[in-house]
């Protein structure tokens, strides 16, 4: 039962319509996965409920197209048909919302890794720039929903995970449900010690939500997540430690015992109003505000960040010409502030590890905003043809002062990067109610960090250039075999100019460069198949597949020619396979097994990673104690067969002095887990 990129088996019945009735969320018009002309995924809380509730690694990785790399439980890096793949350290190109709201800075970064698996109900993810109203980020966007609360319920929730490396998570959540008033409230205490040395992690995370209905066709809605957090970094080694000793840290990053630290607080307040029979309105406001310390062999950095920002859509449905259709009108827009010291790192001159803060030596203050204008309109041009079409623009600007120099000797830095349009068209066709076929062209961008536009003197350049990529995309998705078996398989060419490469030129620093065009070029591939299913258990197995062929199609830098190179820091073939089994009594048993492919550590193609395969278990148990009281009993294992292998890369490595490339994030050995949850039901 894999997530499917759509449907749980467990869920399909015999209902040949099963397909089309599974509505895609995150669309601001009524779309269902059937008639989606673009590759999706959809995953299911059973699903997320598969993996050990850490981190989304092993269910994220299914999805074929995507691969993310976990270099740390503070350290992920997610791409998408290998865009944001030669991202240094964070997930880039790729949008992500919760709940509607962004937690994407207007930079570009997102931090997923943030937000507690307890809380997620589901995820939709929208492969390429195939989503207007959401900007037409390059590599797609990731939108994440909160559990649904049930209606005329109250219910108490506590549960516990004990793992190795001195893991220990616990939960605790209360949901109140009314037919107008729902709201619940989520406290996780999630720590480990780690596999790696100065690799101790420690977050704690209150989620509060809430939904009133104030009449019978408006609603508000509030969502505020606040996470604290410390977590040592151990940092990437190199290849001898790698293979040798991957349990160590940097030497650097243990001397000065460095870490992170911070609080962050997210709120979104939302109202959503039916209008008439034809016209609605979607509406939220919100802010994400961010205190962080991070002690780092080469300096102290003490920042601190705020945004604010609005996202506004509204609908309107009727018939032109016999032709059912809708239209989104909409927008987005942020403007975030962020505010950082840099301070002199005197641990090596000090008799015992640890970093000991020195003479501030920078201070800065960057502002980061931008503006998306969306207008979207789906037709039922026939009971089986659907025409999609979408057209959005863009505008980003970054301004920098520097607040430790003479103001009238520095004026503030500013640049827009002008004004971007993405227009998008999709067609897709059933032939049969189980059966589609679709084709989509749509052009995405994504545009550089205030960190990538600075020179190494400190000004901003001027000739960078957003990325811009241009996607085709053709698809099948189908039901076969009494919708026992379902299929979907995609083919897709994004070819992407303009392309910015991360130039290291310190231990701490990078300068971007334009430096040419790549060419993403693949296949994906899904079966998902139950194989038996009566009254007492059901049995289903999935396989998924990515085989691709992304290349450097023109990229000088400098004196070296890279064109014709495989892409860094992405597999060209990725699969995954898996069975599960599931009883009426409660019983429940999870295999999987992944397979990734070796893959390029640097541009120049001249070092690579080893191939590498994963294979996890997990069981649970859930039976009634007493007449409201719900117990499950988990315990599972991942990395079973106990490869080495490296997790996550830091690609383009650079050894400074006489110290080797430090390339490589080692992934955790054999693990195991288990865990007890008490659900009450007042």
């Amino acid at each position: 039962m894999l997530l499917q990129q759509g449907v749980i088996f467990s869920q399909i019945t015999k209902d040949t319509t099963a397909l089309a009735t599974v509505t895609i969320l995150a669309s601001p018009t009524k779309a269902t996965l059937q008639n989606t002309a673009a590759s999706l995924a959809v995953i299911s809380r059973k699903e997320l409920d598969k993996s050990d509730g850490i981190i989304l690694t092993s269910v994220l990785n299914k999805i074929p197209g995507l691969y993310l790399q976990q270099g740390a439980l503070n350290t992920i890096k997610i791409s998408i048909r290998g865009i944001g793949s030669r991202s240094q350290y964070g997930t880039q190109k790729i949008k992500a919302y919760f709940e509607g709201i962004p937690i994407t800075t207007a930079e570009g970064e997102s931090t997923i890794e943030d937000l507690d698996l307890e809380t997620i109900g589901r995820i939709e993810i929208i492969k390429g720039p195939n989503s207007t109203s959401f900007g037409s980020g390059l590599g797609g966007v990731i939108n994440l929903f909160a559990r649904e609360i049930p209606t005329d319920e109250f219910q108490a929730k506590s549960s516990s995970t004990y793992g190795s490396f001195g893991l220990l998570k616990q939960n605790f959540s209360v949901n109140y449900g009314k037919s107008s008033t729902l709201g619940v409230v989520n406290y996780s205490h999630l720590q480990s010690d780690g596999f790696r040395q100065n690799s101790s992690y420690d977050r704690k995370l209150l989620n509060v939500q809430g939904q009133q209905k104030i009449s019978s066709k408006g609603e508000l809605s509030f969502i505020g997540v606040y996470t604290q957090l410390k977590a040592y970094i151990p940092s990437s080694i190199n290849e001898d430690d790698f293979n040798m000793h991957p349990e160590k840290a940097a030497s650097n990053w243990a001397q000065a015992q460095g870490y992170e630290l911070y609080d962050k607080v997210l709120i979104g307040v939302g109202y959503r109003q039916q209008l008439s029979s034809k016209w609605s309105l979607k509406t939220s406001v919100f802010s994400n505000l961010k205190k962080a310390y991070e002690p780092r062999p080469f300096n102290i950095l003490d920042d601190k960040s705020s945004s604010i920002g609005l996202r506004s859509s509204l609908n309107y449905k009727n018939t032109l010409w016999s032709v059912p259709f809708e239209t989104s009108l909409g927008t987005e827009m942020a403007f975030d502030e962020y505010t950082f010291s840099l301070f002199e790192n005197r641990y090596a001159s000090q008799p015992n590890p640890g970093s000991v803060a020195g003479d501030e030596f920078s201070k800065k203050q960057q502002k980061s905003s931008y503006q998306n204008y969306f207008l979207q309109a789906d037709f039922s041009l026939s009971p089986k043809l659907h025409l999609e079409t979408g057209l959005a623009f863009n505008t980003t600007r970054y301004s920098l002062r520097d607040l430790f120099a003479e103001a009238e000797t520095m004026p503030d830095l500013a640049y827009t990067f002008g004004e971007i349009w993405s227009p998008r068209a999709g067609l897709s066709y059933s032939f049969t109610k189980t059966k589609t076929i679709y084709a989509s062209i749509s052009k995405g961008f994504s545009t550089p960090s205030v960190a990538e536009t600075l020179t190494p003197e400190g000004q901003i350049n001027t000739n960078l250039k957003p990325e811009i990529g241009w996607n085709y995309e053709l698809g099948l998705k189908a039901l076969g075999l009494n919708n026992k078996l379902h299929t979907e398989l995609t083919f897709f060419s994004t070819q992407i100019t303009n392309l910015l490469v991360a130039r290291r030129t310190a231990e701490d620093q990078y300068i971007g460069i334009n430096a040419g065009a790549s060419s993403h070029i693949g296949m994906e591939f899904l079966l998902d198949y139950t194989l038996l299913q009566t009254s007492q258990y059901q049995l289903s197995t999935y396989f998924s597949a990515a085989v691709n062929r992304f290349k450097f199609k023109d990229f000088v830098d400098g004196t070296n020619d890279y064109c014709g190179n495989q892409l860094t820091a992405v597999p060209d073939t990725q699969w995954n396979a898996g069975v599960d089994l599931s009883t009426t009594s409660g019983f429940k048993l999870h295999a999987a097994f992944s397979k990734v492919s070796a893959m390029p550590l640097n541009d120049q193609n001249s070092k690579y990673t080893q191939a590498y395969s994963l294979l996890d278990f997990k069981t649970s148990y859930t039976f009634m104690v007493l007449k409201n009281l719900k117990t499950e009993l988990s315990t599972g294992i991942n990395n079973a067969t106990n490869e080495q292998y490296a997790a996550s890369i830091l690609p383009n490595a650079v050894g400074f002095g006489q110290a080797k490339p430090r390339y490589y994030y080692p992934g955790n050995p054999r693990n195991y887990y288990g865990g007890i949850s008490l659900s009450y039901l007042f």
